[in-house]
Parts: C-alpha cells; sequence; structure tokens
C-alpha cells in the first residue's frame, strides 16, 4: 500500500533544477577555461561562467532567505541517530532489495546522511567555491589585502579543488537519486513535489 506526501514546495524543487542547471553550466565552462575540452571558445566560456556565477550566487541568496523565513533550514540540522543503518543500506541493502531505512515526512525530509551531505555542501564547499572565485575575480583589488604567501594560483587551486568536489556530490546525488522504489520515483518527486511511500 502506497501513501502520497507533498514533500517539496514549488519553491524547492525551481532551487533544486535551477542549481542544477547552473552548476552543470558552472561546471561544463570551467572546464573549458582550464582547456579539458574545447566545445566552446575560452572567452565564451569565460562570459558564460561569470553570468552564470551571479545567478547563482542571486539564487543561493534567495534560497538562504527562504530556508530562514520558512523554518525550512531545520532540516538540514545533523544528527548521528541511524546514520550507521543509512551506511549499511546505501553500501549494502541497496544491492540487495533491503527496505530502505529511513521514512521521509514534512517534518523530515532528509535522512542523517542527506543531511550531513547537504549541510557539507552548504557549510563547505559552496563557501569554498563563493569565497575563492570572488577571489579570483576581484584579485586586482583584494591582493594588497592578501598575505604574500597567498597568491592567485593559490586561489584558482583552491576553486578547482571546491568544484572537483561540487562535481563528485553531484555525481553521487544523481546516483543516489535513482536508488528509489524505482529509478525514477525520486527524481518525479522532485518534479512534481509528491513523494509516493511504499
Amino acid at each position: 500500500m502506497s501513501q502520497r506526501i507533498y514533500l517539496f514546495t514549488r519553491f524547492e524543487r525551481f532551487w533544486h533544477w535551477t542549481q542544477a542547471a547552473l552548476i552543470i553550466g558552472l561546471l561544463f565552462t570551467g572546464f573549458a577555461i582550464h582547456g579539458s575540452h574545447d566545445m566552446i571558445g575560452f572567452r565564451a566560456a569565460v562570459e558564460i561562467h561569470e553570468l552564470a556565477v551571479w545567478l547563482l550566487i542571486a539564487l543561493w541568496v534567495f534560497a538562504i532567505f527562504w530556508h530562514f523565513t520558512t523554518g525550512q533550514w531545520r532540516h538540514y540540522i545533523p544528527t548521528m541517530k541511524n546514520v550507521d543503518r543509512m551506511v549499511r543500506y546505501y553500501a549494502y541493502g541497496i544491492f540487495v532489495g533491503a527496505p530502505h531505512p529511513y521514512k521521509v515526512s514534512l517534518e523530515r525530509k532528509h535522512n542523517p546522511l542527506q543531511r550531513i551531505t547537504y549541510l557539507g555542501v552548504k557549510l563547505l564547499i559552496n563557501p569554498l567555491l563563493w569565497i575563492s572565485g570572488l577571489a579570483y575575480l576581484f584579485w586586482d583589488r583584494l591582493q594588497p589585502l592578501v598575505p604574500q604567501a597567498i597568491g592567485l594560483e593559490q586561489v584558482a587551486t583552491l576553486h578547482t579543488l571546491g568544484a572537483f568536489l561540487m562535481l563528485a556530490f553531484l555525481i553521487a546525488h544523481v546516483y543516489l537519486a535513482t536508488a528509489g522504489a524505482t529509478p525514477t520515483a525520486h527524481i518525479r518527486a522532485m518534479i512534481t513535489g509528491w513523494e509516493e511511500q511504499h
């Protein structure tokens, strides 16, 4: 027997898919800037990268405001309760058809591992990308304020590290999105807002 709950609001879905498109665009143009592919020219890649980053920053600022004004930030409070069950499920249970050990609800949208991961993205990866990217963009003005031991090369390396961390998160996120009752169940929920619970 299944039950449907309206788990993701219209704004959450807009934020999720817009953020995904912008991050994928930033990764694509970032790799072009680094010369990893030549599907787009360097100048166009730089211009698109800069436009996408300002759009993403605006989206993040608005999303942070939304999370705090609606109380949705509570879904990201980390907990160690049942983390071991989630690790066992993702490491083994998922491959042998074990039931999912976590039941989502309007009060608890994310399982313990998701909470830790999403909080890590919000508090570690995103700030690393923001700070290093903005430092790179405004280096001429910031350089006099930065210790001499830190140069533009170190800033670029930190930004690239942040990009690879974001890419790793994206790959894991897409993979685990297919780990629902059906391969498209979680994806459908993020499109329609409705989560099917079995």
